[in-house]
């Protein structure tokens, strides 16, 4: 598993409940993209829509992937579209019902390899409030301190 991209605030910025691994429905310069170049996961975020028939998919909204190639890009490359994330219609629709009924939100947290093909873990996570960042620093320095102390009695 080689990690390309990591959404390092989100553990700050958020409590993450439940994490979910998903495919990714790219084309092909946006592989060797993410491949090479690796995107940026920060305010980034996940979307559930609804088709026209009522069934629910899943999208990855605010990515910027930049084109593999620029000069041989083409005019219907759009950096910023939204694109699919691959899951069951069973883990879609429990996430929704999540979303709406406990006030949740998704964030995409890495995205990597496995066996070759590109996977999403996204995270249904809770927003912090700015008291909880401030404790979380806190209880960091607190921990940090103890394993200095221990280092040198060592």
């Amino acid at each position: 598993m080689a990690i390309l991209a990591e959404n390092k605030k989100a553990k700050y910025n958020y409590e993450i409940l439940e994490r979910y691994e998903a495919g990714l429905e790219l084309t092909g310069q946006e592989v060797k993209a993410l491949r090479q170049r690796g995107v940026s996961l920060y305010g980034n975020y996940i979307a559930i829509k609804r088709k026209k028939n009522g069934s629910p998919e899943i999208f990855w909204v605010g990515a910027n992937i930049p084109p593999y190639q620029p000069q041989n890009a083409g005019s219907s490359y759009v950096p910023q579209r939204d694109r699919k994330l691959l899951l069951h219609k069973k883990e879609i629709n429990e996430l929704n019902v999540k979303i709406k009924e406990r006030g949740l939100t998704l964030i995409p947290l890495l995205v990597y390899t496995k066996n070759h093909r590109l996977k999403m873990e996204i995270g249904l996570a809770k927003g912090k409030k700015a008291f909880d960042k401030r404790e979380a620093i806190k209880k960091r320095e607190t921990e940090r301190k103890i394993q200095n102390t221990l280092k040198t009695r060592g």
